[in-house]
């Protein structure tokens, strides 16, 4: 007999619908999977076997035959295990299967086990005009975020066929609010935590209010890496639609906490600098998302930039460029979201000392000149923002004085990315880091004086023409946080100040 199962499975973060066919005939006993299935599909043969025995249902001594369709698209991962098995009960006649679209994978005793990338599946799913889902419990949480279906969740295979037979009813999964997820906001390291380093601290306000690239340099020890990991503190909150983005990235690559079902904060991401690119950018014989994506609405640091590899970091440029990054296999091309703001911190010199007033470099000019060009050119004209972070004086280190705390610098933020939402409304963009050349002539006009201004710093600083439209974008970025409509000349001539390193550093 003939039985036929909806399933689903995943391209990047796009699901498409999987037909599950099941077909027993005499012959030896012996289950065929075919359709292109990976290895851990074929290893549900196996699983689906013991799984069904040990469910107190009989398995048929029979030759199965089971066809994944479309038959000419790769298939991957182990959530066809329990369609698998209700398709198998379904053609022997031990089950009327109904039109629901089945998820889960299996352990040998039928108890189900979560699966990756459910929320991907359930919102591909929906768009395709399918209501009614099956899945293992384990996955409720992230399921419950999604409006407008029928979910309903499993512990083992004999709940899921005796639901399916009528015997035992379940209730479909609530829905959740997201405000309802986000319980506890607070961060483990606040601004007020950093003593001194005001012009850093500016400059980073700065950055997260125009969604800026930015990058510190400065000595060992002068708490670069700190003011790294407090700009989450400032950014503002993520919204429903960013955090279902954010989740679905993590919930592909396994990452996500199955007891909240959704990131709730912005990602942080800090991968260590001997990181290979495949897990930077995305790929592996999977094409799974890497650390760009997984940063996605969020940070990603960098620490002693110079440290990575310079093919590692020149893979960047096309994300930090288009938001998004394009993952190339053999067998598959995916794309997966890569808007993320770029932090990094380094080093002036191999030593740590070159410019500073304490300490004596030990390095050669030709030491430091190589530590520095690890950085090429189109790398740095994509990070707006550099600035020197100097050493902590004593003085600052012991004071007694209240920092301004993150809450405070936070409402600056938000009331210049209110004023961002408004000007871009009729965009797509949200953030004037990302204007084009066109936007950027519309909304970043500047007095006479400060084009003369920018005329100098063009020729003096050698800047590139993506560069002196960056000092453009952090001008507005600038008036905003002062409530201005116009930019005006001393907009102009901070911005450029973030410019001039290029001149000290990497001339």
């Amino acid at each position: 007999m003939l039985a036929k199962v909806n399933s689903f499975s995943l391209t990047g973060l796009d699901g498409y619908k999987v037909d599950i066919e099941i077909d027993i005939n005499a012959g030896l006993p012996k289950v065929e999977i075919i359709g292109l299935p990976d290895t851990a599909i074929k290893e549900s043969a196996e699983r689906v076997t013991s799984a069904v025995k040990n469910s107190g249902y009989h398995f048929p001594v029979k030759r199965v035959i089971v066809n994944l369709a479309p038959a000419d698209t790769k298939k991957e991962g182990s959530l066809f295990d329990l369609p698998i098995a209700v398709g198998v009960l379904a053609a022997s006649e031990q089950l009327f299967s109904k039109s629901y679209v089945i998820l889960g994978e299996l352990s040998l005793d039928g108890k189900l086990r979560a699966i990756n990338g459910l929320m991907s599946i359930l919102i591909s799913g929906m768009q395709q005009g399918y209501k009614k889902f099956i899945i293992p419990a384990e996955n409720a949480a992230e399921a419950s975020f999604i409006k407008g279906i029928e979910v309903y969740c499993v512990h083992t295979l004999k709940e899921a066929c005796e639901f399916l037979e009528n015997e035992t009813p379940l209730p479909v999964v609530p829905y959740r609010e997201f405000s309802d997820a986000v319980q506890d906001d607070r961060y483990d390291l606040d601004f007020s935590d950093v003593k001194g380093q005001r012009t850093a601290k500016r400059a980073m306000e700065i950055a997260v209010a125009g969604g800026h690239n930015i990058l510190l340099i400065g000595p060992p020890g002068a708490g670069k890496s700190m003011l790294a990991k407090c700009v989450v503190s400032i950014m503002p909150d993520l919204t429903f639609e960013e955090a279902i983005e954010v989740t679905k990235v993590y919930s592909v690559a396994g990452l996500l906490d199955e007891k909240k079902g959704i990131v709730t904060k912005r990602p942080f991401r800090t991968p260590h600098h001997t990181v290979t690119i495949p897990a930077l950018v995305g790929g592996g014989n999977k094409a799974k998302p890497g650390e760009v994506s997984l940063a996605n609405h969020g940070v990603l640091f960098l620490d002693e930039v110079p440290e990575y590899k310079r093919q590692a970091l020149e893979t960047l440029r096309q994300p930090l460029e288009d938001g998004v990054i394009t993952v190339t296999r053999v067998q598959q091309t995916v794309k997966y979201p890569a808007n993320f703001m770029l932090i990094g911190s380094m080093n002036p010199c191999p030593c740590g000392n070159y410019g500073s007033k304490k300490h004596i470099c030990t390095c050669t000019p030709q030491a430091i000149r190589h530590y520095l060009n690890k950085l090429s050119g189109p790398l740095l004209d994509r990070i707006d923002i550099q600035v020197e972070v100097d050493a902590v004086e004593f003085g600052d280190l012991r004071s007694q004085a209240e920092e301004e705390s993150s809450a405070i610098v936070k409402e600056r933020v938000m009331r210049a990315r209110e004023i961002q939402r408004k000007r871009f409304s009729h965009s797509t963009i949200y953030a004037n880091s990302d204007m084009n050349n066109r936007l950027i002539k519309h909304y970043c006009e500047i007095p006479a004086e400060a084009e003369d201004m920018m005329e100098t710093a063009f020729r003096k600083l050698s800047l590139s023409a993506r560069a002196s439209f960056r000092i453009l974008k952090v001008a507005r970025t600038i008036a905003d946080l002062e409530g201005k409509d116009k930019i005006e000349t001393a907009h102009v001539a901070e911005a450029i100040q973030y410019r001039s390193l290029d001149r000290k550093y990497f001339s």
